[in-house]
């Protein structure tokens, strides 16, 4: 690298980055931890929340709607299926789609992981002011437009 060019960790903007990034991870295992006591982990939780309020959504819906390959879904889906807490059944018009729906203990857990969830959120982010949490959503989300617009001008 050329002597006159700064280095990556030299620029505020790959510190906020860089710190974004790591909160995310961190935040992630702390819930992984804190689910481990309902026998699920956090990619379950995301598939969970999204059937809670998107019920009867299909499994390729629900992959775009996680970020997610359908390799990944159909290596979850079944396992959840198994334990009892989805259940897949076909669409009524379209034979080939498979809509997806919690269980009643699918439901039951969902909620027992949100209350989870929403408390880690609240201890971790209840000291900053609500208006600095709305501000970093608000930039969390432009950011997200910029990168799902990224993707969409790559297809």
């Amino acid at each position: 690298m050329n002597k006159n060019q700064s280095l990556p960790w030299d620029h505020p903007r790959f510190r906020s980055w860089i710190a974004v990034a790591r909160a995310c991870q961190l935040m992630q295992q702390s819930l992984g931890r804190s689910l481990a006591e309902l026998d699920i982990k956090t990619p379950h939780l995301d598939i969970l929340i999204n059937l809670y309020r998107f019920e009867g959504i299909s499994q390729q819906e629900l992959a775009r709607k996680l970020l997610v390959g359908r390799s990944n879904m159909s290596m979850l889906l079944p396992q959840m299926e198994k334990r009892g807490l989805i259940e897949r059944r076909g669409d009524d018009k379209d034979k080939r789609v498979l809509r997806l729906y919690l269980t009643s203990e699918g439901r039951s857990v969902t909620e027992r992981a949100m209350v989870i969830q929403t408390d880690l959120i609240e201890r971790v982010l209840s000291p900053e002011p609500i208006e600095q949490c709305m501000a970093m959503a608000s930039a969390m989300e432009r950011i997200i437009g910029v990168l799902q617009q990224d993707l969409r001008d790559e297809d």
